[in-house]
């Protein structure tokens, strides 16, 4: 019987997903020793600056531990979302348009000056234009995530596609493939590692378009929750929030990392 054994499938497995875990915990060690440094460097005000044994205190060890932390978990969860759906939506977007850009060029000539020419413009003068447009709620936030995700990802998507070997194109061609046919079973695949580090990068932007979008339109999220703790001077919870945000931000990335290389390295591309 061929195959793998149910214990070296387990340890594959279980390395797969330890991998991004143990990386993630080494980013996170290594932001709360810069972190503590730099309220001790600059002596920054202990009522205001709160190190990483505050926070820690303030969601599992004080009185009202278990409320603070059921509520930064339910403000987390909403962001989550909002930005998920975003992330998704624009990234498959960027892929489809990225697709049209390479295989007619009069496209790619209308599209990239265009998205290029709205990439300049801030997204915190965007967000109040596209929430009166489309109103508050998971829509605005979603569209929002989305913008955030699909720029880098069409310039990163479509560079990646030009970049395949033009003898992969020759012998599409020589064989009488269409030119979708050759895009997509010829180019795609050596565009895979420009599509996973776009990946990589949108998805912690696509949380921070979510958060500002919730911080200035919805009411929702850990976008409110930060305004509502700064305003009312509860900087354990404003801290502990940028905490939350910044481990999914680095879980996201060290995931799309570990779901790169099986894929990657089976295709037998170098990254």
């Amino acid at each position: 019987m061929s195959g793998r054994s149910p214990r070296r499938l387990a340890l594959t497995v279980g390395d797969r997903v330890g991998r991004p875990l143990a990386a993630s915990a080494l980013g996170l060690a290594v932001m709360c020793g810069v972190w503590q440094a730099a309220i001790s460097l600059f002596h920054l005000s202990a009522f205001v600056a709160k190190g990483p044994v505050e926070v820690y205190d303030f969601l599992f060890v004080g009185s009202s531990a278990e409320s603070d932390r059921s509520q930064l978990l339910s403000a987390l969860g909403v962001t989550v979302r909002d930005a998920s759906l975003g992330y998704v939506g624009g990234t498959v977007v960027a892929i489809a348009v990225a697709l049209a850009v390479v295989l007619r060029r009069d496209v790619g000539q209308t599209i990239m000056p265009i998205a290029i020419a709205l990439r300049s413009v801030p997204l915190v003068a965007m967000v109040p234009i596209i929430t009166f447009v489309i109103g508050q709620g998971l829509l605005s936030v979603t569209v929002i995530a989305g913008i955030v995700t699909f720029f880098p990802t069409l310039v990163n998507v479509a560079s990646g596609l030009r970049a395949a070997p033009t003898t992969t194109s020759d012998l599409f061609n020589a064989y009488g493939a269409s030119e979708l046919t050759a895009l997509r079973k010829g180019r795609l695949p050596y565009a895979l590692p420009a599509i996973f580090a776009s990946a990589r990068i949108a998805a912690p932007g696509a949380l921070l378009g979510a958060i500002l979008a919730e911080w200035l339109s919805t009411g929702q999220g850990l976008g409110d929750l930060m305004i509502t703790s700064s305003s009312t001077a509860n900087y354990s919870m404003l801290w502990s929030s940028v905490v939350a945000i910044t481990t999914v931000s680095i879980l996201l990335y060290n995931l799309v990392s570990a779901i790169e290389r099986p894929v990657v390295a089976r295709l037998g591309i170098a990254s």
